[in-house]
């Protein structure tokens, strides 16, 4: 009879973790989700101190050609852009939680107008996000422009 007792508050502890994981999962994924959401905005409106903090320092950002970006070197093209973004809409959007880190997996529709002609262009794009001192902080991106029409 007491092996009982002891395997059902081991269960009811186990059980109590689980739920506390499945919290703080949510949590951290709905945090993830408003950021993913302030980026694009402040993409759209070239706000680059809203974006400066959302982005590490030592961020890794892959172009569409395969080449890297700096964090800076980011900054000063959304800052020099010549096309203007009239909207920015995540189309889809999913994150996945793994402790403190994140994977955010989405489309992103990018409307502008360049030289006078609008155009939408679409991006799968997977960004990398770290928990550091209970903030989340984007550390590595990459955009693949979708040359298809998928999801």
């Amino acid at each position: 009879m007491k092996w009982i007792g002891c395997w059902i508050l081991a269960l009811a502890c186990a059980t109590a973790a689980l739920i506390s994981a499945q919290d703080d999962d949510s949590t951290a994924r709905a945090q993830v989700l408003a950021l993913e959401k302030a980026w694009n905005q402040a993409y759209k409106a070239r706000d680059t101190t809203a974006l400066a903090a959302i982005l590490d320092n030592s961020l890794v950002l892959v172009e569409d050609d395969g080449s890297l970006k700096t964090k800076s070197e980011f900054l000063a093209s959304v800052k020099s852009a010549s096309a203007n973004q009239e909207q920015v809409a995540p189309e889809s959007l999913t994150v996945r939680v793994f402790g403190t880190t994140a994977i955010a997996i989405g489309v992103i529709a990018v409307k502008e107008t360049r030289a006078g002609k609008s155009v939408v262009h679409r991006e799968r794009f997977i960004d990398t996000w770290i928990n550091r001192n209970g903030s989340w902080i984007c550390i590595a991106t990459d955009a693949t422009p979708m040359t298809h029409a998928g999801s």
